[in-house]
């Protein structure tokens, strides 16, 4: 019988060769320190770097990674997907590579899962802003604050911080949320939340330290205007029944071809 882990952590990767090692020394370093029975999964996006031969030789000497591989660049959305669909941990969470949120915050989501009884537990920057360690520049907090705004008022969700990039969920919870989801890139975590509540999901929002990194590649102007496009697509979704409907396994094997 193969024993699964208990938790899964996802990183999805997309040229990320600078800081990919770092980041796995310091996601491997704290599963070790605090003895997580945790699998770490890295899902390459394509990149045209070094990023998987990097990711390849260090996993050859930490049994805890493992590599796995879009069929091209397809977004930062359809890499968690892939990734969390593909988890075997019985709680399963993405963080994103340049670990804004450090890694042994992840046990604050845990403990929302396992003793508070949430199916999904998203960290925030802005529940309280004063455990943000590097602030982003004054234009992108404003242009963040009023995009998470926007999205609450559209996609009726009650959360201050949609968008932060660390997030854990129940392996049932992903299963059938991430079956759902159809936004594969920036856009992705609004229609993530808005699909768990509509499955009626128990949501937790927690407080969790975070550093902007100025090497953050989304800008806020385009991805921005794409991702109210999506927002629309989101909503369409919804009237049309979209994610009220069952998912067989014909469409689970479809989604990610």
């Amino acid at each position: 019988m193969t024993e699964y882990p208990k938790y899964s952590i996802v990183i999805p990767a997309y040229n990320e060769r600078l800081r990919i090692i770092a980041t796995l020394d310091s996601v491997v370093a704290v599963v070790r320190q605090k003895q997580w029975d945790a699998e770490v999964i890295v899902v390459n996006d394509g990149s045209t770097d070094e990023t998987a031969d990097l990711v390849r030789d260090f996993a050859c000497q930490a049994p805890e990674v493992r590599l796995m591989e879009n069929p091209s660049n397809r977004g930062k959305g359809f890499s968690v997907r892939n990734g969390l669909i593909h988890a075997n941990g019985e709680i399963v969470m993405f963080t994103d590579a340049d670990l804004s949120a450090p890694i042994d915050e992840a046990e604050l989501l845990f403990a929302a899962i396992e003793q508070e009884g949430a199916d999904i537990a998203i960290g925030s920057r802005w529940l309280e802003t004063s455990r943000q360690t590097h602030r982003q520049p004054l234009y992108r907090q404003i242009f963040g604050r009023c995009f998470n705004a926007l999205t609450r008022m559209i996609m009726r969700l009650p959360y201050a911080d949609t968008q932060c990039g660390f997030k854990a969920f129940t392996r049932e919870a992903a299963q059938t949320v991430f079956q759902l989801q159809t936004i594969e890139r920036w856009g992705f975590d609004p229609e993530i939340l808005f699909i768990a509540r509509k499955r009626r999901y128990k949501v937790k929002e927690v407080p969790v330290s975070w550093a902007h990194d100025a090497r953050s590649r989304i800008s806020y102007l385009r991805d921005g205007l794409q991702m109210l496009k999506e927002l629309a697509i989101v909503r369409w979704n919804a009237l049309t029944g979209r994610y009220g409907k069952e998912i067989t396994e014909v469409e689970r094997a479809d989604r990610m071809d």
